[in-house]
């Protein structure tokens, strides 16, 4: 992933922040989902099984000798990060409140731009950069990071959620690099790189976590999931597939760092969802929070 024509990239097109916005909806729906089900570990396994139907129906239409073969390693590597990734988040959802998981597992971009710069050249502008920290204290605010105890951090969810951020920006500057290899490379194909990449990053990932998941639960406790919660963990996967989808292809041209951190306006839909669906009615904090993160966005948005 060495640097090489990254920070020639456009910082962000309104296209692409257009893209992010809408997968950050997408994302937000997608958490909740996990969330409220009776098991997210199991869930988010059942959630894998359309994925060698439709890479399947795609093998007339593409030629996968052009993909790359460094895209194939980062598919390799990028695999097993978004596994532990799914894996971590899910344990973390587990053992504690989205209101301590998320603000941490959401603060890679407070942590992306300090890898992305060595590993892909990519260099914010100082409003930029102003931005994305903005948007990371956005996102602590909505979920109360102030009503913290300092003993809530030494708990298994606070360690799975910090596990899970690790993964996040691992597998967000792999994709990066392997999405720049694509744009680079012929294609001849109709369908676009990104869809061809999320569905080969799907497969790779459902062959590491199946694994976890089985271990972990048994396959009692997966039989019990897809009685449950089959038809809600296909709709989760198509969810999931669209809005990861929309990110790879903002990927192909801008940075990384800009695009993880408007994907946190997740928060933002989150909370209104919570009002509209749910009937919740969140403290001065927290909508104070969702507007710093809009705010961080615009930033991002209007001064690249």
């Amino acid at each position: 992933m060495a640097a090489g024509g990254g920070g020639t990239l456009p910082p962000l097109s309104p296209l692409d922040l257009a893209l992010v916005l809408l997968s950050a909806l997408l994302h937000a729906v997608w958490s909740v989902s996990i969330k409220s089900s009776g098991d997210p570990l199991c869930f988010n396994l059942l959630q894998c099984w359309p994925v060698p139907i439709l890479l399947g129906a795609l093998i007339p239409f593409v030629d996968f000798a052009e993909v790359p073969p460094a895209a194939w390693q980062l598919l390799a590597a990028t695999g097993v990060v978004h596994a532990l990734y799914l894996y971590w988040m899910s344990r973390a959802f587990e053992h504690g409140d989205l209101s301590l998981v998320y603000p941490i597992a959401r603060s890679t971009p407070a942590f992306l731009p300090l890898a992305s710069f060595p590993l892909l050249g990519e260099v914010p502008s100082p409003l930029g950069a102003l931005g994305i920290g903005v948007v990371v204290m956005g996102v602590w605010l909505v979920h109360g990071v102030r009503r913290w105890r300092a003993e809530l951090l030494r708990e298994p969810a606070a360690f799975f959620a910090f596990l899970t951020l690790a993964a996040t920006v691992a597998y967000s500057l792999i994709d990066k690099a392997a999405m720049r290899e694509l744009a680079g490379a012929p294609w001849s194909s109709p369908v676009p790189r990104a869809i061809v990449y999320s569905l080969l990053l799907s497969t790779a990932h459902m062959l590491f976590f199946g694994p976890l998941v089985l271990r972990a639960r048994g396959v009692a406790a997966l039989r019990r999931t897809f009685g449950r919660e089959f038809g809600k963990a296909t709709a989760a996967t198509f969810i999931s597939f669209a809005g990861y989808t929309l990110i790879l292809k903002a990927m192909e041209t801008s940075l990384v760092s800009y695009i993880v951190a408007v994907r946190q306006s997740s928060v933002l839909f989150a909370l209104v969802l919570g009002v509209w669906i749910l009937r919740e009615r969140p403290e001065r904090e927290r909508v104070f929070g969702a507007l710093l993160t809009v705010g961080g966005v615009a930033l991002i948005a209007l001064f690249p």
